[in-house]
């Protein structure tokens, strides 16, 4: 079955989209106009307890809409293989599945430029191009996340929430891991690796995002669900080869927790040392800025930001043992 996209008079192989949200409003409904325009077979919508009449919008932009029940615990992980369980019922698999935030919305040429990628490399199991930030100049909290997305073009280890993929590989690895309140795609990446795929990147617009972040609350937050991704990803394949986010992991707890006790340790047996220490943190945002060709204001917030938020990352961490320890599910950590 092929798709024909519109404005270029190209066909597709058959794309499938999942789009998971909740209360993105007029975000979802630009969402699934995206997706429509550029020529996807079917849209499958994944509610998580929306009260702003998403389900309706979506219905009436033409998507199929699952409802998660939220008595169990919700994950995005979870929602996205809600999605994929529907398209697994239907005998006429779709060739790709674009998976999609619903805060995001495509960029045009996008899909024929990633679909025409795949064909031509059957390695490869899962691309993704480049995230962009709608609003940067909102807050240096969006900036921020403007840079984070600005990744190396080539073969990569992992993608984001975004991106497009084969449906048969996809199915092989059992999917996303639903237990995993954060860190799921790399963590499928993964796997999908150790399957022989390959992950690529390519240097083309995919989506623009709305982060809606403005307060620096939550900043702290997202970087704390950072750490616990850490953690849990460390702890399930941080064993070599892969080492999967130990290195990550290492550095929160050295910079957020190990060094700020051996600073106040030293401060109170050896003042001298303890200061000596403490400048440990402002060297490090100057070898950081150093380092990035961004502007000169950009160079300073990415640097800043990264050493501040070792403190929240570590949180992360701790919280993530600390469930472990007691046995408990972790529970999800939203900034928006």
């Amino acid at each position: 079955m092929v798709a024909q996209q519109q404005n270029t008079g190209k066909t597709l192989p058959a794309i499938d989209a999942i789009v998971i949200g909740r209360n993105e409003g007029q975000r979802l409904i630009d969402c699934l106009s995206s997706l429509q325009a550029a020529g996807m077979r079917r849209l499958i919508y994944v509610d998580s307890g929306s009260t702003d009449g998403s389900t309706d919008a979506a219905r009436a932009a033409g998507a199929e809409v699952i409802a998660l029940d939220m008595t169990r615990p919700f994950t995005a992980a979870r929602a996205r293989n809600a999605g994929l369980e529907r398209i697994a019922e239907d005998r006429d698999l779709p060739d790709f599945v674009h998976f999609v935030d619903g805060d995001c919305q495509l960029q045009p040429g996008w899909l024929q430029v990633a679909a025409d990628f795949l064909a031509d490399h059957p390695q490869v199991v899962v691309v993704c191009g480049r995230r962009r930030e709608r609003h940067p100049r909102a807050s240096v909290y969006n900036r921020l996340c403007d840079l984070e997305w600005d990744t190396p073009v080539g073969e990569e280890l992992a993608c984001g929430g975004d991106a497009l993929m084969r449906t048969q590989a996809l199915l092989a690895v059992g999917g996303f891991r639903d237990d995993l309140i954060a860190g799921e795609e790399p963590e499928l990446c993964l796997r999908l690796r150790r399957a022989g795929g390959q992950i690529w990147r390519l240097d083309h617009e995919m989506v623009l995002h709305d982060a809606a972040m403005t307060r620096f609350s939550q900043w702290w937050r997202r970087a704390r669900r950072a750490g616990h991704a850490f953690a849990e990803g460390a702890a399930l394949h941080g064993a070599p080869p892969e080492r999967h986010w130990v290195t990550e992991t290492r550095r929160a707890i050295l910079w957020g927790a190990a060094l700020p006790l051996a600073i106040l340790l030293a401060l109170v047996l050896m003042p001298a040392l303890g200061v000596l220490l403490l400048l440990a943190y402002p060297a490090q945002v100057l070898r950081i800025a150093a380092r990035h060709g961004l502007s000169r204001r950009e160079s300073w917030e990415y640097a800043a930001f990264t050493v501040l938020g070792k403190f929240p990352e570590v949180l992360g961490v701790l919280g993530f043992w600390r469930n472990r320890l007691l046995g408990r599910q972790g529970r999800l950590i939203e900034y928006k």
